[in-house]
């Protein structure tokens, strides 16, 4: 995530997106408590603003955008700037990690995998939530992207791309949770989360170490 520009200008344009759309948040909320085992120490790789690691009781994160950084302390979380390819903790750390919407904006998704890989204890678990870039939402998002000062930056993933890449970085034994089965303007309300990929637009993938 070298070009953090965005994050760091538009902060509470990126806030207003979730007030915005708060049963869409709603909704990936859901589907990650389905996929986040119970844990001892855990971390969010691209904490941001703190939206979900807060409910998550997730209580450290890290984040290259001092501005987003910011926010998240005031949630009560303690933070660290930094960057997923190069994570300052050491070896089987946490016993989960977890990573929301930020594989898109990733400078090298396979060293940030390994990374994730590195900092966790046997058996820890790897949680992801992204837009599949097959699914309805993640092709609007991809032909919209030169009008969005976030997406514009963004390199969108399909569930095979993301299983092969966790593969090849060290994980097994995957579950998947989706969601967000509308568009975006046609949630009045929080969407179910249900088992498996293909049919929700924002899944979520649980690996183990």
């Amino acid at each position: 995530m070298s070009n953090i520009m965005p994050f760091e200008r538009y902060t509470s344009r990126y806030e207003k997106w979730f007030e915005d759309n708060i049963q869409v948040y709603g909704s990936e909320l859901k589907a990650l408590r389905a996929s986040v085992p119970s844990f001892s120490r855990g971390i969010e790789v691209g904490v941001g603003s703190g939206r979900f690691a807060a409910p998550l009781n997730i209580h450290l994160g890290i984040d290259p955008s001092s501005s987003m950084l910011d926010i998240s302390r005031k949630k009560g979380i303690e933070v660290v700037r930094g960057v997923a390819e190069k994570l300052p903790f050491t070896d089987s750390s946490f016993d989960l990690a977890l990573m929301v919407t930020t594989i898109c904006f990733l400078d090298d998704i396979a060293s940030a995998f390994r990374e994730v890989n590195r900092i966790l204890m046997p058996g820890g678990s790897f949680v992801i939530g992204f837009i599949d870039k097959n699914s309805p939402l993640g092709r609007s998002y991809q032909e919209k992207r030169s009008n969005n000062v976030f997406y514009s930056l963004a390199t969108f993933y399909s569930v095979e791309e993301v299983v092969s890449l966790l593969k090849a970085s060290g994980f097994d034994d995957l579950f998947f949770t989706q969601t967000v089965f509308r568009g975006l303007k046609d949630i009045k309300d929080i969407e179910p989360a249900l088992p498996g990929h293909g049919q929700g637009s924002f899944v979520v993938i649980r690996a183990v170490k």
